[in-house]
């Protein structure tokens, strides 16, 4: 009988705490906290020892070994996260009608896209601030998930369709991500 073993560590740093509990992950560190659940990872098992999480998989497939390497970075950009902290730079393109973005409490209103009426709206998730400085939207925060979530959900809140996109770029866009240094 072939038993595959897959077991895989990661260093925590020593200004980052990490802690397990009923399947879930929390990590905290000099900017904050980031908890993520991995309930739904079946087939790994994950532990703390001497600094070091360890997750392994034993009878590991294509799908669990998989799991253990995206556990892994999951955690990697927690521990990124409260450390550092991610920044995303969106631009706001319009050609015609000037377009004017504002943040009002936890969502990002778009007007004048394209010369509408309605406002357009993009959630803003917890623990994310977004500014609008000029032409550029900064969206900062702690957590990677919720970061990207919010700079995808204000450009495709501003996405314009039945229009020629080679002609009607108008729109606000993701030019560039990085680790807060």
């Amino acid at each position: 009988m072939l038993q595959v073993l897959v077991k895989e560590s990661l260093k925590i740093p020593e200004n980052v705490s990490l802690t397990l509990e009923n399947s879930k992950i929390k990590v905290k560190g000099p900017k904050g906290e980031v908890e993520k659940d991995i309930s739904h990872m079946r087939g790994i098992e994950v532990r703390l020892e001497n600094g070091e999480l360890i997750v392994e998989a034993t009878f590991a497939n294509k799908r669990t070994k998989s799991l253990v390497y995206t556990l892994l970075r999951h955690v990697q950009n927690m521990i990124t996260g409260v450390t550092k902290g991610y920044r995303y730079y969106l631009k706001i393109i319009f050609t015609h009608f000037p377009m004017s973005v504002k943040v009002v409490g936890n969502e990002v209103q778009i007007t004048n896209l394209i010369g509408e009426k309605n406002i357009r709206r993009a959630k803003i998730l917890p623990g994310v601030k977004v500014t609008v400085k000029g032409e550029d939207i900064i969206v900062e925060g702690i957590d990677l998930e919720k970061v990207a979530q919010t700079a995808a959900n204000i450009e495709r809140a501003s996405k314009i369709s039945g229009f020629d996109r080679r002609v009607f770029g108008d729109g606000i866009y993701i030019y560039k991500k990085e680790v807060i240094e």
